[in-house]
């Protein structure tokens, strides 16, 4: 292996290896932590803006105190780091579907350090996010705010089982474990879809993508990501 690159852990899973690296990027005179699954660059402690404006639009779009937050993967933990900041939440539920995901978190081997792991607020759940609305809500089970960050875009899916969630029926089972006016929003590495947004107003009230950009500094320029959020 390049001694510009060091494997931090390797796992098989359903999906494919994952990996979670350290690489130096001499053109910045920096380390950058890396998650690769299978093939795919899933993300990069150099491109964090999206993760955290995922939870700090779909938080301003909440309203009331303690809050309870869902967030659908984990990743390098940004987006629930993010939601904590916030003082009305009052507990981040984190699922992902890959357990060494979670690993990395509670040893500390993430560039936020073992913050999530160890964080009273904070659960990390070992579950696959998609499966969690296939049963019908329980008392006192439901949350204000779900924010998602799994899947590459809506049509861009890591995994071909996960498109039933992007439906009107998958959307609609996920709103039943919203509290009444609760928020859901996406992210998603693609310009706005019009076909998505129009589905998400079917279900939700007032949806909108939002752009935001942030600085590239591998290219000297600017890049984009969309966060969908609805209700409120």
């Amino acid at each position: 292996m390049s001694r510009l690159i060091e494997e931090l852990d390797y796992r098989v899973t359903p999906m494919g290896p994952i990996i979670l690296r350290r690489r130096w990027v001499s053109a910045l005179d920096q380390d950058v932590v890396e998650v690769i699954l299978g093939e795919e660059h899933l993300m990069s402690s150099l491109f964090t803006v999206g993760e955290t404006e995922l939870a700090t639009l779909g938080l301003a779009r909440a309203s009331g105190t303690e809050l309870k937050v869902l967030v659908g993967g984990l990743g390098l933990g940004y987006t629930a780091q993010a939601a904590l900041t916030d003082p009305r939440v009052t507990s981040v539920e984190v699922a992902d579907a890959i357990e060494a995901v979670i690993d990395w978190h509670r040893e500390g081997l993430v560039p936020i350090g073992e913050s999530l792991g160890t964080n009273p607020r904070c659960i990390l759940t070992h579950v696959d996010f998609f499966s969690l609305f296939d049963t019908d809500p329980t008392e006192g089970g439901l949350w204000d705010v779900i924010l998602l960050d799994i899947d590459h875009s809506p049509y861009r899916l890591l995994n071909p089982a996960h498109a039933r969630f992007y439906t009107a029926e998958g959307l609609t089972r996920m709103k039943s474990w919203l509290t009444p006016g609760g928020v859901f929003a996406l992210w998603s590495d693609d310009a706005p879809d019009a076909a998505f947004l129009e589905l998400l107003g079917h279900v939700f009230a007032n949806p909108v993508a939002q752009v935001v950009s942030f600085a590239n500094p591998l290219t000297g320029d600017s890049s984009t990501c969309t966060i969908y959020v609805t209700g409120g």
